[in-house]
């Protein structure tokens, strides 16, 4: 069952705002608070949702003209594997901070999803929103 982030706008012409995404990214992360969550992995679903100041007019076509969402794939990995997070909060809050490393990124919206921590729910999570500080 796929899961779907808010259905909130965020891409805006007006603004020059275009909506960059990365939706069901699923990975075993070494996550949990509780001692039989310690020392193991388990599934997670991750959705970006970002709000790229782009200008109205189409981007050059060529990579280095758009924010690179494989990078941004590679960047969540990286910062899954890195160690044991207690709280999707902080993974979701560490993932917003780096969804920033590109100056374009004018918003992010992280949702992380843990898909077997209670047996009668499909997913528990939380989602939050950034904007940038510049």
């Amino acid at each position: 069952m796929s899961s779907q982030s808010s259905d909130r706008r965020i891409a805006d012409a007006i603004r020059g705002i275009r909506h960059v995404f990365v939706r069901d990214l699923e990975l075993q992360a070494p996550i949990g608070v509780w001692r039989h969550e310690h020392g193991r992995r388990q599934p997670i679903r991750i959705n970006l949702d970002l709000g790229v100041a782009q200008g109205a007019s189409a981007p050059e076509d060529e990579l280095h003209a758009v924010v690179n969402y494989a990078h941004l794939v590679d960047r969540v990995k990286q910062i899954v594997d890195a160690e044991h997070v207690k709280l999707v909060e902080t993974l979701a809050e560490r993932i917003a901070e780096a969804c920033f490393e590109d100056a374009r990124v004018i918003s992010a919206r992280i949702r992380i999803e843990k898909l077997t921590a209670i047996p009668e729910a499909v997913s528990v999570g939380v989602e939050i929103e950034r904007f940038a500080l510049r």
